[in-house]
């Protein structure tokens, strides 16, 4: 018994440090692959092609994302000028009191889209509540939106989530987007705001993106809309 519990211990702690080496950017990228790797379970192909933006929210360790009291790091990806390319990642920090359920320390993966010009420019906001400043309602699942209720179509932002490989529309209503200032600032080297990153497009799309903008770029290379329309 003593010998299993050595072995299990070790097998937690290499575990633990694989995780720990893996990069919030690569974890999403993982999550977007995983998500729409499965069509029919996924996001529908003719709403990503209408999105700005794109954010995922990686699962931490189990018991470290508990919807209901805790927060969670994303990386927020918007098209160039909105309807361009995809451009660089932008970090923020997801957070609740509650999400109207709980996870029960289930490790837990959010992604949501943002659906227009209007959506975009409030997510550059220093801190913005989903479902008070912008509005947000759970997405629908499928190859495409044909059954997407008028709510789903005239909302900002279409969120999901995914825990034990079940991935369907969730509500974020009362969560609170915040920009996560020093995650950029490490990862692009200097101070640099959210709206030059996502809106401006200051900086190219660093090495370490590479990986998610392939992937955000096979599954819809183009669609949006121009920034310049709002």
């Amino acid at each position: 018994m003593k010998k299993l519990m050595t072995l299990a211990f070790l097998i937690l702690t290499l575990s633990m440090t694989a995780l720990a080496k893996e990069t919030q950017l690569e974890k999403a990228t993982n999550v977007l692959h995983e998500v729409m790797g499965t069509p029919d379970k996924g996001i529908p192909h003719d709403l990503l092609e209408k999105a700005v933006c794109v954010g995922i929210v990686p699962s931490e360790l189990k018991g470290a994302f508990i919807f209901g009291g805790t927060y969670g790091r994303g990386v927020l990806v918007c098209r160039r000028h909105g309807d361009g390319p995809w451009g660089a990642p932008s970090y923020f920090g997801l957070g609740a009191g509650s999400f109207g359920f709980q996870i029960g320390g289930e490790a837990t993966d959010v992604v949501f889209v943002v659906m227009n010009v209007a959506g975009a420019r409030k997510l550059i906001q220093d801190s913005v509540k989903l479902g008070g400043d912008v509005s947000v309602t759970a997405g629908p699942v499928g190859r495409t939106a044909e059954a997407a209720t008028d709510a789903q179509l005239h909302a900002d932002i279409l969120s999901y989530s995914r825990t034990r490989g079940l991935f369907a529309g969730i509500s974020l209503n009362g969560a609170v987007f915040k920009q996560d200032k020093d995650g950029n600032r490490d990862l692009y080297g200097r101070k640099i705001t959210a709206k030059e990153i996502l809106i401006d497009g200051a900086v190219p799309v660093p090495r370490a993106a590479w990986p998610l903008d392939h992937e955000l770029s096979r599954y819809s290379p183009r669609g949006g809309r121009s920034f310049a329309s709002l």
